[in-house]
């Protein structure tokens, strides 16, 4: 039996990347057609009427859907990972509550009650959900660590 050089091996392994690439190329040229496809028959089915908030709540729910997998499908190793993410996006969360808490030092004026009002409790939550997460974190590592006697 004959085996191959190296050369030959990372020729080989080339050509499959590149047939590979072009497969997920057609791939993603027959998705964007049928997502189009898709939404043409959706706008034309129903004159256009399609509410934008209906739109975005369905997108919403969805989201809420796909997260709830994604979430208990991650395995235990992934969690400690997962939740420094979440407090890194939680922190983005939280300079944009202060600038909708903020509006009056933003524009010059008072700003909307209720943007306020939904900035400061954007703000609450997303501290709690921060030091929430620290904690959760800090249980985490805590369970790698060999038991003191």
């Amino acid at each position: 039996m004959a085996t191959a050089s190296p050369q030959d091996a990372a020729q080989s392994a080339q050509s499959a990347a590149e047939i590979a690439r072009q497969a997920a190329d057609a791939a993603q040229q027959y998705a964007d057609q049928a997502a189009a496809l898709a939404a043409a028959s959706v706008h034309a089915a129903t004159g256009a009427a399609i509410d934008p908030f209906v739109f975005r709540f369905s997108i919403f729910v969805l989201a809420v859907f796909v997260g709830y997998y994604v979430v208990w499908s991650v395995t235990p190793a992934l969690h400690t990972p997962l939740m420094s993410v979440t407090n890194a996006i939680s922190s983005v969360i939280v300079v944009g509550a202060l600038l909708a808490v903020s509006v009056e030092l933003a524009r010059n004026d008072s700003g909307p009650i209720w943007a306020r009002l939904l900035g400061f409790l954007a703000l609450i939550l997303a501290s709690v959900n921060i030091f929430g997460g620290f904690l959760v974190t800090q249980r985490m590592l805590a369970m790698y660590q060999k038991k003191k006697k």
